[in-house]
């Protein structure tokens, strides 16, 4: 009888036992999916420690550098106000640390990799224009709207207590922020030996101070032997996604590689002959490029604000401004370190697993880093106004510009490529380009429908597709069809460039709504890229620390 007992006793402790193992695997399984779904986003990225050789820099740029950088890390915060809000009052209601991580690589509770979804509970759909205008506020509404400075980039669309709309500048609205950053510019100007450089951040220490950027645009332009540099204060407007029309605030800090450089500097005396060349009618490329433009390889030291959100640059093409552009033309900066770090640790991956194995030898950095550098070049191409005399093709294609000036930037940049082969002034092989580009549509394309350059890439992915430029394989792997791909090159040149001469701003529109689309099959394919652990994009450990300053 006692065994008997004893028999119960311990077949009710193993099955209570079994109960609370069951309990507790349910637990850390519901713990597990949870913090995995968090985990596979923080999976998008990969770190990247961003360093450089400081062994060539003077004593005093060794003491403005961590200046610059000061100067650089302000963005930060007047980019999450632009983005987002209030970022200390969002992080406050998170308490898991993976989102809260996840939540500062976006500025904000939306997935920039994933048409900015938002991915924290209780978080609205994000609004098409960021925090520029009120939330409520409609297109209809602004357009109808009495507002000062209207078509500013440089002011934010506020409401009054009587629910009227008006525009406060950014200099008053971060009256005490950009006092400090001019300061920290001021501060570094007298550490400047590069006259260029001395004046430029004089300038835009004054500019950060009233939001007259051109003097600046203008100074930066002009600097040709400074090793520093700094891109700093709104500039971009991808993040309004309502008119494309405000400006966000960035910052990098840049030290330019001098042999790289000089190798690079020839490219932009062809900018008008390529102009003349160019695949459209004589109407949509009457302007004639400035040929005072740089073209130049640097390493980036910090990114901050806009360029640091989500996707990150690797090429700079600055002034957006078209008068500075007409007159000076645009200085190119190719951000060297960070764009070997993105095709060594992505493009070569998804090369092995998308293109096919016959055409992966012609995946290259020289080729990667030539068709983002033409792509910057090719911003200097094309028109920057209307035919008709109304406006710039900005502000007539509003929202849908970004993309389509990325656009054409792409695919005006391979076509600059196959003319300077033809010329002789390019000698690597034609091929290289071509078949790195296409691995370079899956790259980008994977930046999502909220990002100007992944909209881009999914037109011309389906473009191309149209055309034959391309065939898939039944092993789910991509060959380029080099004969066809220049025809459709050729063709899309043609499409944009007349869509923006026109500025056609419903042409635009169907051509978003019809090709700038993620088919179901490209999805699969793209699936296949996130199960082989491929990273989408980079994000930096930076700063002075890692600098060693």
């Amino acid at each position: 009888m006692k065994k008997i007992w004893i028999l119960c006793i311990a077949s009710v402790f193993m099955f209570s036992c079994k109960s609370e193992d069951k309990k507790d695997t349910e637990v850390e399984e519901n713990v597990e999916v949870k913090l995995t779904e968090m985990q596979q986003n923080l999976n998008k990225y990969v770190n990247v420690k961003l360093t450089a050789d400081l062994s060539s820099l003077t004593d005093n740029e060794r003491e403005m550098l961590p200046i610059l950088v000061d100067a650089a890390n302000k963005m930060n915060d007047l980019f999450w106000y632009e983005a987002y809000g209030d970022r200390d009052a969002l992080l406050s209601e998170i308490s898991d640390e993976d989102t809260k991580k996840y939540v500062m690589i976006n500025y904000g509770p939306w997935d920039r990799l994933n048409g900015n979804k938002p991915f924290v509970n209780g978080v609205d759909e994000k609004p098409a224009g960021s925090n520029f205008y009120p939330k409520d506020m409609t297109k209809e509404e602004f357009e109808a709207a009495d507002i000062q400075d209207k078509s500013s980039i440089y002011n934010f669309v506020r409401r009054d207590a009587n629910g009227k709309l008006y525009s406060i500048p950014y200099h008053k609205q971060f009256e005490n922020e950009v006092k400090s950053v001019s300061d920290l510019l001021m501060q570094a100007s007298k550490l400047a030996d590069d006259a260029g450089l001395k004046k430029y951040l004089k300038l835009r220490a004054q500019a950060l101070l009233n939001d007259d950027y051109q003097k600046s645009d203008l100074a930066w332009m002009d600097m040709k032997t400074n090793t520093l540099d700094i891109v700093i204060g709104p500039i971009e407007t991808y993040e309004d996604q309502l008119f494309g029309n405000k400006a966000a605030h960035e910052g990098y800090v840049l030290i330019k590689d001098q042999e790289w450089s000089a190798r690079l500097a020839k490219f932009s005396a062809y900018l008008p002959e390529l102009q003349k060349g160019l695949p459209v009618d004589d109407d949509y490329k009457k302007e004639t490029p400035g040929t005072d433009s740089d073209l130049n390889a640097y390493d980036v030291v910090y990114y901050a604000g806009d360029c640091n959100s989500g996707s990150k640059t690797i090429a700079i093409n600055l002034p957006n401004d078209e008068e500075v552009q007409l007159q000076k033309g645009t200085r190119r900066l190719q951000l060297k370190n960070a764009m070997q770090a993105k095709f060594d640790k992505i493009l070569v991956p998804i090369s092995e697993v998308l293109i096919d194995e016959s055409q992966r030898k012609h995946i290259t950095f020289d080729a990667f880093f030539a068709n983002t550098m033409f792509h910057e070049v090719a911003h200097g191409l094309g028109i920057k106004n209307t035919i008709d005399g109304n406006g710039t093709v900005r502000s007539a294609l509003k929202e849908h510009a970004s993309a389509l000036e990325e656009g054409k930037a792409d695919i005006l940049g391979l076509y600059m490529i196959q003319q300077l082969h033809a010329k002789g002034e390019l000698t690597d092989d034609l091929k290289d380009n071509m078949v790195t580009f296409m691995a370079g549509i899956f790259r980008s394309v994977r930046f999502g429908a909220s990002s100007a350059h992944g909209k881009a890439n999914m037109i011309r992915f389906n473009f191309f597709k149209e055309k034959g430029a391309f065939s898939r394989s039944e092993n789910g792997t991509f060959k380029v069809d080099f004969d066809k791909m220049e025809d459709a090159m050729t063709d899309l040149s043609n499409l944009i460039l007349t869509l923006q001469g026109n500025g056609d701003y419903d042409g635009v529109a169907k051509l978003v709504a019809e090709k700038g689309l993620i088919s179901e099959a490209l999805q699969a394919d793209l699936d296949r890229l996130s199960l082989a652990n491929i990273p989408v994009d980079v994000v930096f450990e930076q700063g002075k620390k890692v600098l060693g300053l």
